[in-house]
């Protein structure tokens, strides 16, 4: 078993400065940016593939900055990150108030093609804000495998590795400290979700005015998604 723990503990991103790995933040773009090609048009504010383009152009450049591994980062390169994150939320939310304003202003009876929209939405509302977090928290996934922890931005979060270095040794081993572990992209889907399910935090805590601003925002959309468009849905169903 301590075998294992040291054989964790070198493969982690900041051990050498590897960096995280570059495929599954694009991957769960490109499943964000097929979430919303597959909406129906009268949620859309622009043709159909307008918004799906701009984000495919913010991210081939990132892409080009760090093809495999997550490990340089620039002026030019922080700017296009946070903006495809921004465009995707932002999209998603507009998305998310058109559904709500026809659900109240317009005749919707297609209840099952509603219920599909809402399930799109929600599930796009966990990949954006879980990219926001994975890029905000600590500076970033280039800075927090990059940098010094000495040199860190201040965290945004709070995970339960932060403060496991007194609990018991296979515990502990893990820890922030001890493993010079940090979270990555995979972490941040998993605060995204549980915040988009309980609507609250869980083992996760917001530290910063910003954290806290996007979680209440995430919240909100969630529990709209979930109380009304789904409910309204199963009552045109029914």
């Amino acid at each position: 078993m301590a075998e294992s723990r040291g054989r964790a503990r070198t493969r982690h991103p900041r051990h050498q400065r590897r960096g995280e790995a570059r495929l599954p933040g694009v991957a769960a773009t490109l499943v964000a940016v097929l979430l919303y090609v597959a909406l129906p048009q009268r949620l859309l504010v622009a043709p159909r593939y307008v918004v799906p383009a701009l984000e495919l152009l913010l991210l081939v450049p990132l892409v080009a900055i760090n093809p495999r591994r997550l490990t340089r980062q620039n002026a030019t390169f922080r700017f296009l990150s946070l903006a495809l994150v921004l465009v995707i939320a932002a999209s998603n939310l507009t998305a998310l108030g058109i559904l709500i304003h026809e659900l109240i202003h317009a005749g919707v009876k297609d209840g099952r093609a509603l219920l599909v929209a809402a399930l799109q939405v929600w599930l796009t509302n966990i990949i954006a804000f879980g990219l926001a977090y994975w890029e905000l928290d600590r500076g970033g996934p280039v800075a927090r495998t990059q940098l010094p922890r000495g040199e860190l931005p201040l965290a945004d979060f709070r995970f339960s590795q932060d403060e496991n270095d007194d609990a018991v040794e296979e515990v502990a081993d893990g820890a922030s400290i001890s493993a010079d572990w940090v979270p990555n992209l995979v972490d941040y889907l998993y605060v995204s979700v549980t915040n988009s399910t309980a609507f609250s935090p869980t083992d996760t805590m917001p530290l910063s005015a910003r954290a806290k601003l996007l979680m209440s925002v995430q919240s909100v959309a969630a529990l709209l998604t979930s109380l009304l468009v789904i409910a309204r849905a199963v009552s045109i169903l029914h």
